[in-house]
């Protein structure tokens, strides 16, 4: 079977992180969500692969490039036009032939296990079959009604919690659905939706069927969420791994995984779920706290504590620093006695729009310079390309370029 992974979308709510990759780039445990995806499809035997990119494309392909190194053979279509879902699908129709009797339907966005994937292939049947969850707060979802396996309606928006039950975006479907495809009306949006073409073939009495799962799914709407998804995959490594250099004095508790040619110098103090990439520079007395990653080719200076965090490839963090609940972006560099804030319960305004953060110290894109003695208030965003001078305080997003003197 092959699968369509839809890959075009920037990911407007992950900026500042996305202002320089799509957010199928956008790392969880050392790996973008896209790969674990990838890596998904694979153990259920799922090898050949068609991505439709769009956004930041040559980063995806650069990184992926074949598939070959990924167990996968991968081919690429492109959606020059974010015109919805339906339309993304579409662009791969001359890739699906007359023997596929099926294809999978997946975002590259969305964390999902192997197992994930086998509920959904395991119980497939008729036109077209959407793997569903239960979940307690369905805004912004899609919700479905269903009698017994049969679908429907999908609501996009619902009159109050009429269903628990809520639409992943993973889908079966066999290749007659390019035909509703082009029936598919466009949306008050101003895209051509799956969910639309769904509800089409439901009308028109094909039958879609709905497969739950209690398996790992995870949609990481916003920047935060990231800090959720990385946690659950640290949690679930079955193993560490330790290809660095521990000098006398470091401590480690729980799963720690330290990458090639990282060397963790003494009095350092880590307690997993943690992973630290290759070619890092960390210590003396540094403490890394759980749920917590480091890139590749980054330095840590002493008494820095981190935890709860991402820090991407590439950044030099400096000595008594303060990170936690905090993703920072590759190649920023950080004076020492940075501070990052951090609240529950935060309200983020996106373009007038009030997103709730349930923890969260600040989210830094790539290539700034912060100088020392900086603090940054709690749910502050810093861009790309910024420069803070040492002593500041910053209240407010900083957007791209931005000085502060």
């Amino acid at each position: 079977m092959k699968a369509i992974i839809l890959a075009a979308g920037e990911g407007l709510r992950c900026r500042p992180l996305t202002l320089t990759r799509s957010k199928v780039m956008l790392p969880v445990a050392n790996k973008p969500i896209l790969e674990h995806v990838i890596n998904s499809l694979e153990e259920n035997g799922v090898k050949d692969i068609i991505l439709v990119i769009g956004y930041e494309k040559e980063r995806i392909m650069d990184y992926f490039e074949d598939g070959l190194n990924f167990g996968v053979n991968i081919k690429y279509v492109e959606q020059k036009a974010q015109l919805g879902t339906a339309h993304a699908i579409k662009q791969a129709k001359e890739l699906i032939g007359p023997d596929d009797t099926a294809f999978l339907v997946l975002n590259g966005d969305n964390l999902v296990e192997a197992r994930t994937i086998t509920d959904l292939l395991s119980n497939c049947e008729g036109d077209a079959s959407l793997l569903t969850v239960k979940m307690e707060e369905t805004e912004g979802y899609g919700v479905v009604l269903t009698e017994g396996k049969k679908v429907k309606q999908i609501l996009e928006k619902r009159p109050g919690d009429v269903s628990r039950i809520v639409n992943t975006g993973i889908y079966v479907f066999t290749p007659q659905v390019f035909e509703t495809i082009e029936k598919t009306p466009i949306s008050e949006y101003g895209e051509y939706a799956i969910t639309d073409t769904l509800q089409l073939m439901i009308d028109e009495g094909k039958t879609v069927t709905a497969v739950p799962t209690d398996s790992k799914w995870l949609d990481a709407v916003h920047a935060w969420d990231l800090l959720k998804a990385n946690s659950i995959v640290l949690n679930a490594a079955t193993e560490t791994v330790t290809e660095g250099k521990l000098e006398d004095n470091v401590v480690t508790k729980g799963k720690v995984s330290v990458g090639k040619n990282t060397k963790i110098r003494s009095g350092t103090y880590i307690v997993g779920p943690v992973m630290i990439g290759e070619n890092c520079d960390i210590g003396p007395n540094v403490v890394i706290l759980s749920s917590t990653t480091i890139g590749d080719n980054v330095s840590i200076r002493p008494f820095t504590e981190i935890q709860n965090s991402i820090i991407m490839n590439d950044c030099r963090i400096s000595s008594h620093c303060c990170v936690s609940n905090s993703i920072i972006g590759s190649n920023n560099t950080l004076g020492s006695y940075f501070v990052a804030e951090e609240k529950e319960n935060l309200e983020i305004n996106m373009n007038g729009v009030i997103h709730n953060a349930p923890k969260l110290g600040t989210i830094v894109g790539d290539d700034n310079n912060i100088g020392c003695r900086v603090l940054v208030k709690a749910g502050v965003t810093i861009a790309v390309d910024c420069q803070v001078e040492s002593g500041k305080t910053v209240y407010r997003h900083l957007p791209r370029s931005s000085v502060v003197l």
